[in-house]
């Protein structure tokens, strides 16, 4: 007779033991704060999950199952995958976000038979991690330099958006993560011979970054560098916040102009229907990164030198789209010049 485990308080152990750091990634490093947060909100779907169908969540010891047990446990997980990628689908989730929350618990059924001695099987093999590839949003080369240069514009913000600006255009320049920039202090920043250099280790990847800065970021770093070592570069605000703040700059710089995004559910390609977006209605912190990644491939920087200045592995599958996307840039660029051509 199958004996069972109640889930969720086995889950509920597998997230503080993370916090803890009673359990470690393979290399024996710590799991990021980015991880656990991922796991508590797949936790806070499957409590959800279980509140709204019924659905009883529980585990088993596989090493005691006959050949009818194990194809009756089969098929109890085969469900759950159905009833739980429904239930996240029917809330408006797309493929990326159902994908994350899969991947989460395959990752927390190997925490049971690596750290907890728990033998449950390879019924979570069964469970598909869906994908989608979201369209890239980018500032162009144009809208970079505007936000760069234009006195004008730059005099017209408030302090509180002209001090965003400076860090969004710092990151579009130098291509560092969220996360990352609001960690610089003066250590990161080394004078050689007259020129500026930004040294950075990447919290998410562990690399090293060397990077000669332009003029305009080193102006940045002087007008709010300290004069202790120990003191942030730029004073810390929230996520929610500092997107905000992006979404109004771009609207107070033109950059209005009607766009198309679309997502993916169930591998289905879906419209964003409703109100009409706007270029500046997309803006958010991940478009500094993309923005410095493909302004380098647009303006013919090689591949391999951008993928060591953004700390991105050779091997590494989402640096292709930067790669993707600069490609269509440029084609599009050329047949302008073919149209032109043309009509000479």
């Amino acid at each position: 007779m199958k004996k069972h485990l109640p889930l969720i308080p086995l889950f509920k152990q597998f997230i503080r033991d993370s916090e803890t750091g009673k359990r470690l990634k393979k290399n024996g490093e710590k799991i990021t704060k980015g991880s656990i947060s991922n796991y508590k909100y797949t936790f806070n779907n499957l409590e959800l999950f279980v509140e709204t169908t019924g659905f009883e969540l529980r585990i088993c010891d596989a090493s005691k199952l006959n050949k009818r047990e194990r194809l009756s446990e089969k098929n109890y997980w085969k469900k759950f995958y159905k009833k739980f990628t429904e239930f996240l689908y029917k809330k408006g989730c797309y493929d990326n976000y159902v994908g994350a929350n899969i991947k989460q618990i395959k990752t927390f059924f190997n925490y049971l038979k690596r750290d907890k001695n728990l033998n449950t099987g390879d019924f979570h093999q069964l469970f598909y991690v869906r994908k989608e590839a979201v369209d890239i949003l980018v500032l162009s080369p144009e809208q970079l330099k505007f936000l760069i240069h234009d006195e004008a514009f730059h005099n017209s913000l408030s302090p509180a958006m002209k001090r965003i600006k400076d860090v969004f255009v710092f990151g579009c320049t130098t291509g560092l993560r969220y996360s990352d920039i609001f960690k610089l202090t003066n250590k990161n920043f080394d004078a050689q011979n007259g020129d500026w250099y930004l040294k950075v280790k990447s919290q998410k990847t562990k690399t090293y970054s060397f990077i000669k800065l332009p003029n305009y970021a080193v102006e940045i770093y002087k007008k709010y560098k300290s004069k202790s070592t120990k003191t942030l570069l730029f004073k810390k605000v929230t996520l929610f916040i500092f997107n905000r703040s992006l979404k109004h700059i771009g609207e107070q710089a033109g950059f209005i102009d009607a766009i198309e995004m679309s997502r993916e559910r169930q591998g289905k390609t879906k419209q964003l229907n409703g109100k009409q977006l706007r270029f500046c209605d997309k803006m958010s912190s991940h478009m500094m990164r993309r923005t410095a990644i493909t302004t380098l491939l647009i303006l013919g920087m090689p591949e391999h030198l951008v993928r060591k200045i953004s700390g991105h592995s050779h091997s590494s599958s989402s640096f292709n789209r930067y790669v993707h996307y600069a490609q269509a840039y440029i084609d599009k660029e050329i047949d302008k010049v073919h149209q032109k051509l043309e009509n000479y």
